[in-house]
């Protein structure tokens, strides 16, 4: 299979250089997967980056050193190689010593469901050892993909693995999978509670089973994707004056609630998130 729209950047600065793959999935895999990167960094010091709730789950194929994670619900950080993040509802942390290889794959919660076959509540705010999800094939994943030649191959074997789980994997109830694609779509700004009755099942019936097969609550992803939203569009606008317009076009009541919400779901202010991003 083919990866649509791939590109490729590299920089370098001093001793260390960076080079950064993306691509899109091919059209089988486009509902499970949204995104491909694959990263070859060098460097001599230690790297910290902080990681934002995205509504999405992420999928880390290493091919090079552990890398160090701190979560919502650790305390402290721990060495993992390989892993899958569930959706989180808080800050979390990446460290590594200067040197990483692998790969990223950005899954929908529907899609990561169907990929590892698990409730999605049992990732919610964790990171979990690739290996003890995926058992043999996690073996298979990483040698074809060490045995691939460039980027392109290597998405083109991402392509091929989870192909398998796009036809054969489970799905979350029809009215799970429904209420979380109109969540998506308007990113988040919907009534739930209009949602919920379009449904026909109780607000409570429907809340439970989407968290245990989504990963959080109604509300609670909601509020990630309103989130989302706006870092999107901080990272877009071009100047701190727009920080109220962001606050408004997003659904947030006046740049104070904006600013608790930044606090509680990126652990700091959009004003210093943007100054660390940048």
């Amino acid at each position: 299979m083919a990866t649509a729209g791939m590109s490729v950047l590299r920089s370098e600065s001093g001793e260390s250089s960076l080079e950064m793959a993306a691509g899109r999935p091919a059209p089988a895999v486009a509902p499970l997967a949204v995104r491909y990167a694959g990263y070859a960094e060098r460097g001599d010091v230690p790297v910290r980056r902080r990681e934002v709730p995205n509504g999405g789950v992420t999928m880390i194929v290493s091919l090079g050193p552990s890398v160090r994670v701190a979560t919502p619900e650790s305390h402290g950080s721990a060495s993992v190689c390989s892993f899958v993040a569930g959706l989180h509802d808080g800050p979390a942390f990446t460290e590594h010593d200067g040197v990483q290889d692998g790969l990223q794959v950005d899954l929908t919660p529907v899609g990561a469901y169907a990929v590892f076959g698990v409730p999605m509540a049992e990732l919610t705010n964790r990171v979990v050892a690739l290996d003890g999800l995926l058992g043999r094939d996690f073996e298979r994943l990483v040698d074809r993909l060490l045995g691939a030649s460039g980027w392109e191959q290597r998405f083109g074997v991402l392509d091929e693995e989870l192909s398998v789980a796009a036809v054969n994997g489970p799905r979350p109830a029809p009215e799970v999978g429904w209420l979380w694609h109109e969540l998506a779509r308007d990113a988040g700004t919907s009534s739930i509670g209009a949602l919920a009755e379009e449904t026909g099942w109780s607000r409570r019936h429907l809340a439970a089973r989407f968290r245990r097969e989504i990963g959080l609550g109604p509300k609670a992803l909601a509020r990630v994707l309103r989130f989302r939203r706006a870092v999107r569009r901080l990272r877009d606008a071009s100047g701190a004056g727009t920080l109220a317009a962001v606050a408004a076009e997003c659904g947030y009541y006046d740049q104070a609630h904006f600013n608790r919400e930044f606090r509680a779901l990126a652990g700091c202010t959009p004003r210093e998130f943007l100054a660390a991003d940048r």
